[in-house]
């Protein structure tokens, strides 16, 4: 089975027997022809709403919020809770940057719709309790009062090994923020709402970096991932984005003995002495720390600490670093 949704309607197409069925907010004909009378008897006519969590549009939901290759197949997402929905359209009023789009708005049985948000929703789903906490994946949702199903937004790309045309990229490439191999997706989402709080030009993610489309780093980065171009690629990518823009490329990385390279802290003198210079931050994982080739390719920057401890962790780290190297014009 696959979903794909419209303004009207979200279509289900059936293999099996090369049918479609439409499910609307008001009429729940989505299974093929052998269950519609089965899941007849899971809706409530007269109010309307889904109470039934083996409903297809509600097996759709799971898996856009548990799988990553089938978010990016769809080319949707959920995204849960009131407030990253607001922060995604506040932030598409101001820049006027019209790229997110809402197909479905989600709530809970006889809830209005929530201020700021009845112009966004193509389609409006009224669910039970049971079917909320079962599509948001908490195990209470006194807090949850909208989930929204949104298409991916066109600022995000996930390169192939062809696509070397970085111009299209990044609308701006003085400050771009890199993650290597950060897999903590609430790290990830921190960093991603530290970056478009301190006016960073986008996030380019190498190998190894979880989704940021994973519900807990939408759920950190509260709507930050619709915020700013973001750009999944190779190192071969990111070289290529170097060379174009003329970037610097630092990593971030505890001073201790035993490194073969210079290690620079992050003073003032220093971040002044780089302001005009286009560059990369690059920030390794916790675990592992910065790969080889980031080693390798980096000037390396550390952050001075009176402590006794080696490192922080790496949403800390790198909203400091992210704060000392913001661009100051922008």
């Amino acid at each position: 089975m696959q979903c794909y949704i419209n303004t009207h309607c979200t279509i289900l197409f059936y293999p099996q027997t090369h049918g479609t069925r439409c499910f609307h907010p008001t009429r729940l004909s989505v299974t093929p022809p052998q269950q519609e009378q089965r899941i007849s008897h899971d809706v409530d006519e007269k109010s309307k709403l889904i109470t039934s969590s083996s409903n297809p549009f509600v097996k759709h939901c799971l898996k856009l919020r548990n799988n990553s290759s089938y978010r990016r197949s769809h080319g949707s997402v959920l995204v849960v809770g009131t407030t990253p929905i607001r922060e995604i359209y506040r932030f598409q009023e101001s820049s006027q940057n019209k790229n997110v789009t809402m197909d479905c708005l989600i709530l809970p049985d006889k809830a209005e719709i929530p201020n700021g948000l009845d112009e966004s929703a193509d389609s409006i789903v009224h669910v039970s309790s049971t079917v909320m906490r079962k599509i948001s994946g908490l195990q209470s949702t006194d807090s949850i009062d909208a989930i929204a199903l949104m298409k991916i937004p066109a600022s995000f790309s996930n390169l192939d090994d062809d696509q070397k045309n970085c111009q299209k990229w990044f609308p701006s490439a003085h400050r771009i923020l890199v993650l290597d191999g950060i897999q903590d997706p609430g790290n990830l989402g921190t960093l991603l709402r530290s970056a478009v709080a301190f006016r960073w030009d986008g996030v380019f993610l190498l190998p190894g970096c979880c989704d940021p489309f994973n519900e807990k780093a939408l759920r950190a980065s509260r709507g930050a991932s619709f915020q700013l171009p973001i750009v999944s690629g190779s190192w071969n990518h990111l070289e290529s984005l170097k060379e174009e823009s003329q970037m610097k490329l630092l990593a971030g990385h505890p001073q201790h003995e035993g490194l073969i390279k210079p290690v620079f802290s992050l003073s003032q003198s220093f971040c002044d002495s780089i302001l005009d210079t286009p560059l990369c931050l690059v920030l390794g994982s916790e675990g592992s720390g910065l790969s080889e080739k980031s080693l390798q390719a980096c000037e390396l920057v550390s952050i001075a600490m009176t402590g006794e401890y080696e490192s922080l962790n790496v949403s800390v780290a790198g909203g400091i670093f992210l704060y000392m190297l913001q661009p100051k014009n922008k």
